[in-house]
Order: C-alpha cells, then sequence, then structure tokens
C-alpha cells in the first residue's frame, strides 16, 4: 500500500498505521472480516475504553445490568453490514457483541451519565468554501464535533478507521472514538456527510432506523453528489438532524425534520452551526450559541475569501468562540463545559483529510492511498 505512514501492526488482513498521535487502520474483506480487523488492531483501546465508561457511568449511579440492557437495544435495527462488524469485533477484542453496542453509543451514554444541570444542544458546525473563496476554486470542507466536556476522556482513543469493502462497494472513512458511532465520513470518490444538532425537538412518529447509522449506506453506496443527495432525501430520519453534504465541486446543507427536507447552498459559502437557517422553518430566534457561531464562520470566510486553503481553514477552525470563532474551547454554556472534541479539514478532490482532537494537534493524512483506488 503507497502510504508513508509507519506500520505499526497487522491482524489478518487488516493493517495499523500511525499518524502522528493518531492510530490509522485499514481494513480490508467482508464486513465480518473488517469488524474482526478492527477487533484485533485496536483491542487494547477498545479494552481501555470499556472499562474507563463503565467505571464512569456506574459511578454515577446506573448498574452494569441496567447498562447492558439499553445497549442490547441499541443495534435492533441497524443495517446487516454494521451488525456483521459489530460481530467481527467481538470475535476478536474480548468484548462481546453486546459490550460492542454499548461502546457504538458510548458518548450518549456518557451524556445521560453527565452531572450537567441542563444538557444544551450544543453539538456541531460546518464550514465549507469553494469557488472565488478557495485558492484554487475546489472545495474546503470542514466541521467540529461540539460535545459537553463529559466526552472529552474519549479523546484518547480516536482512530481514524479506513474500510475496504470486497463487495464492490466503496471504501470509507470514519473518525471517531474507537468502536463508537461515527458521525464524521469520507469516501473513495470524495464525498464528505457529517451532521449538527438541529436544536429541536423533533422525534419521528413511528419507529424509524436511526439516522446517522444510515451514513455507512450513503457513502458504501453513493458515488456522486447527486446520488447521495437523493438518497438522503430519500431517507426519512428518526430526529431532526441538519445534514452538511461536499464533494468534489460543490457544498451544501440539509436541514432536515422528521417530514420535510430544506437544502441550503451557497455561492461559494455554506455554513452550519445548531439551528434551521431557512426561513420558511418560520421558527423562533435561535440561541445565541449557535447563532454566533454561525455568523462568525461566515464572516471569517468573508475576511478570508480567495486565500481558503486547508491551512487557512485550520487558522479558522481553531478560534475559539469566546474571541469571534466557532470552536468551543473548554468553554462555559448552560452551566457545564463545552468544548470542540474533533474536528475536519477534507480536501474532497484529492481525498486530503487533516484531523485532530481537543488539546491536540491537526495531522495530516493523504487518503487516496489508504483507500486503495483512485478518486473519480
Amino acid at each position: 500500500m503507497p502510504t508513508d505512514l509507519p506500520l505499526i501492526a497487522t491482524f489478518e488482513d487488516g493493517q495499523r498505521y500511525q499518524a502522528g498521535l493518531y492510530p490509522v487502520i485499514v481494513l480490508t474483506g467482508s464486513y465480518r472480516e473488517m469488524g474482526r480487523q478492527y477487533g484485533g488492531l485496536m483491542k487494547t483501546e477498545l479494552t481501555e475504553e470499556y472499562a474507563f465508561l463503565m467505571n464512569t457511568i456506574t459511578s454515577q449511579g446506573m448498574t452494569k445490568e441496567e447498562i447492558m440492557k439499553d445497549a442490547r437495544m441499541v443495534p435492533t435495527y441497524y443495517p446487516e453490514r454494521v451488525r456483521e462488524i459489530f460481530t467481527g469485533m467481538a470475535e476478536t477484542s474480548g468484548l462481546t457483541y453486546d459490550d460492542i453496542a454499548f461502546l457504538y453509543y458510548e458518548p450518549i451514554f456518557l451524556l445521560l451519565a453527565s452531572s450537567n444541570p441542563e444538557p444544551v444542544p450544543a453539538s456541531c458546525s460546518y464550514l465549507a468554501a469553494w469557488d472565488n473563496y478557495t485558492t484554487d476554486g475546489s472545495p474546503v470542507v470542514s466541521r467540529n464535533w461540539d460535545l459537553a466536556d463529559s466526552i472529552m476522556p474519549l479523546t484518547e482513543w480516536y482512530v481514524l478507521a479506513i474500510y475496504r469493502p470486497t463487495d464492490g462497494s466503496n471504501s470509507i472513512a470514519t473518525w471517531s472514538p474507537a468502536g463508537a458511532r461515527p458521525e464524521t465520513f469520507m469516501n473513495n470518490k470524495g464525498l464528505f456527510i457529517a451532521d449538527d444538532n438541529c436544536g429541536r425537538e423533533d422525534n419521528a412518529p413511528e419507529t424509524r432506523p436511526e439516522f446517522i447509522t444510515e451514513y455507512y449506506r450513503f457513502m458504501l453506496d453513493y458515488s456522486d453528489l447527486n446520488a447521495l443527495e437523493a438518497a438522503i432525501n430519500g431517507t426519512a430520519p428518526d430526529v431532526g438532524w441538519i445534514v452538511d453534504v461536499a464533494g468534489p465541486d460543490e457544498a451544501f446543507v440539509l436541514e432536515k425534520s422528521t417530514d420535510r427536507t430544506v437544502k441550503r447552498t451557497g455561492d461559494g459559502v455554506i455554513a452550519a452551526a445548531n439551528h434551521f437557517v431557512d426561513p420558511s422553518w418560520t421558527l423562533p430566534e435561535p440561541p445565541e450559541h449557535s447563532l454566533s457561531r454561525y455568523n462568525n464562520l461566515l464572516r471569517q470566510a468573508e475576511e478570508a475569501k480567495g486565500m481558503i486553503d486547508a491551512e487557512k481553514m485550520m487558522e479558522i477552525r481553531d478560534v475559539c468562540i469566546e474571541d469571534g470563532g466557532s470552536k468551543f474551547c473548554h468553554s462555559d454554556l448552560g452551566g457545564g463545559k463545552y468544548s470542540s472534541n474533533h474536528q475536519v479539514v477534507f480536501e474532497p478532490q484529492n481525498q486530503t483529510l487533516w484531523m485532530n482532537v481537543m488539546d491536540k494537534e491537526w495531522q495530516k493524512v493523504d487518503l487516496a492511498p489508504l483507500f486503495g483506488n483512485e478518486a473519480s
């Protein structure tokens, strides 16, 4: 595999590399085989993470039996491909299938156990630039994954996971704590998808598959932006979301309630925080933390118009909200501390990724050789 990353370990047909502070695992085969490779390559991290989570949550008053009863419900409506990954991980990690399901939802379990007095729907932001906003006209996209500081310990176990299925599907990359439900995806066709909390209570009237886990399907199955958009439009979510989408030529935002989708585009720039922006929603004024981050991102993009490349985008993303940016830097909000748990900057045309976790350095990774095939 033509990558300059140092090879740290192998397990069956999987490889573990190191990119600066962060492990990078490359998984190849069936979904069960890729799960086995994930579990074997990340066994230490998965078991450490599991022990930390179980100890932390039980110390807040929940019993292990209560936790695992909830965990067993996690994969009930998940696609078979994801369940096969869980099965493979359980075969090689030393953890059970239910333990793997618990890890998949670990940020949510931690948030539910948090002592934060009033959880705030401050969760993520998006900025994409292209055309006359970037140095060469090609898109540069970015996202912050913002959550309460009770999630901060998970930054110790992040992994960039590359899935290379042998069933003809696309290769995909996910960036998340080991074993946790990813919310930042890229594929070998230069497509990108992430999400922002929409700041609304909007639950589907009947049982639906969890929308975020559908990102696996979107990335594995769709190879151009129009098809990806159609797939997202055709999938009714279980709760409302803001969906951040980009490809090799442009970017957009889909404001998605449980019964309606509104697309927002921009003239070379688009941003999102934690409120629906399109006026047709006729919603009350958004919370200040969301409006300020949204406005700050657009202002920063205007100030950098024509000069935005990956380095400039990282500079924009590293400005704390207290200093006129969009990054939560252990910031006070709703009686608790919030941080941008992870960030990414991605160039869809050449499939180059920059990633970090809070309080650690940015790291560049060329995804194209890890995907194992050229961009199309």
